[in-house]
């Protein structure tokens, strides 16, 4: 599997800690969903991932394993990165305000609005 887009390819944040999920919205009723960026040009979908998380909630993450498409998943399907949580309060520098930004369980996660990769992940990793 390919780590790495041309530039202007979406790639999408997992990130993960304590069997919960990080969301994100942009406010005025749009559904949460997760954080998300735009590859700059030869950027592997990691870093993407990581600067996206940093740059919408002030999150540090390490974005170490990227999520292939589940099956029957097209192979174009918009990346998924899963990210560790690397520090437990955000920076100051955060784009969105806290009210726009969240943590949820892994079993309260919209999974109808996740892509089928992301659905099966947390499957395999929610807490018995």
């Amino acid at each position: 599997m390919t780590t790495e887009r041309e530039a202007g390819g979406r790639v999408l944040a997992v990130a993960v800690y304590d069997g919960r999920l990080l969301l994100v919205t942009q406010g005025d009723g749009a559904p949460w969903t997760l954080p998300s960026g735009t590859a700059e040009p030869a950027e592997p979908w990691g870093a993407t991932a990581e600067r996206a998380v940093y740059e919408l909630t002030g999150y540090l993450v390490d974005g170490t394993e990227p999520l292939g498409p589940a099956d029957g998943e097209s192979p174009d399907a918009v990346p998924a990165v899963v990210c560790q949580l690397l520090t437990d309060s955000p920076s100051g520098g955060a784009s969105l305000p806290a009210e726009q930004i969240r943590w949820v369980a892994f079993e309260e996660a919209e999974r109808d609005a996740l892509p089928p990769a992301v659905r099966d992940y947390l499957q395999g990793h929610s807490p018995v």
